[in-house]
């Protein structure tokens, strides 16, 4: 199966920045879609920004302009740039992969374990 592991969460300031990444292991055949999602305290999970395969973005509005999303495909990895951070941003951030683990098999969602993002005022 397909394992996402995260890694750039912290502490950090507001105004300040941090770059998340994922990489994808396990047995991949192919990954489409690869996003980001975060959690905070007593909210539903939200859509932070999503990449396709081709490198087509988009993000929530919420976000917009501040943080940007990209991927390395040879890696198998995902980035999330953060950038003038808000005491809004704090939640757990969550990778998820569109991903198919063989050929035969179809695609399925995967996701991270997440990791915890503070941004103090």
């Amino acid at each position: 199966q397909v394992q996402l592991v995260e890694s750039g969460g912290g502490l950090v300031q507001a105004g300040g920045s941090l770059r998340l990444s994922c990489t994808a292991s396990g047995s991949i055949f192919s990954i489409y879609s690869m996003a980001w999602h975060r959690q905070a305290p007593g909210e539903q999970r939200e859509l932070v920004a999503v990449i396709t395969s081709g490198g087509s973005t988009n993000y929530a509005h919420s976000v917009k302009g501040r943080f940007t999303i990209s991927r390395d495909n040879t890696k198998n990895t995902v980035y999330l740039q953060m950038n003038s951070l808000e005491p809004e941003d704090t939640a757990v951030y969550y990778c998820n992969a569109v991903a198919a683990p063989t050929y035969w098999a179809s695609p399925d969602v995967y996701w991270g374990q997440g990791t915890q993002v503070t941004v103090s005022s």
